[in-house]
């Protein structure tokens, strides 16, 4: 499991690849590979929980993102094992 963030570095830039970057949400999605996205407050960027992949499909994955590749953000990956679990999320363990 993963834990992407992505915090600002030129927020004035975001406007211009904001729809590249939600199609690049979408096939994460649509991939299986993203659980859930969300912005970090306050209005600092986004965070990702991701599963389903290898650390090197994540890291290429982030690396397409087009907010990460024209700067906009800057993104970190957080590689976590599970260990316990609420039973809802027990998939996570797998």
């Amino acid at each position: 499991m993963f834990v992407i963030t992505l915090r600002f570095a030129d927020k004035a830039k975001a406007p211009l690849f904001m729809e590249g970057h939600n199609v690049w949400i979408k096939r994460g999605f649509d991939d299986g590979v993203f659980l859930l996205t969300g912005s970090l407050q306050p209005n600092a960027g986004g965070a990702i929980l991701a599963h389903n992949a290898s650390p090197e499909d994540i890291a290429a994955r982030v690396q397409d993102d087009p907010f990460v590749a024209e700067g906009v953000v800057n993104a970190e990956i957080h590689a976590i094992t599970p260990g316990r679990t609420d039973e809802r999320l027990a998939f996570l363990k797998a």
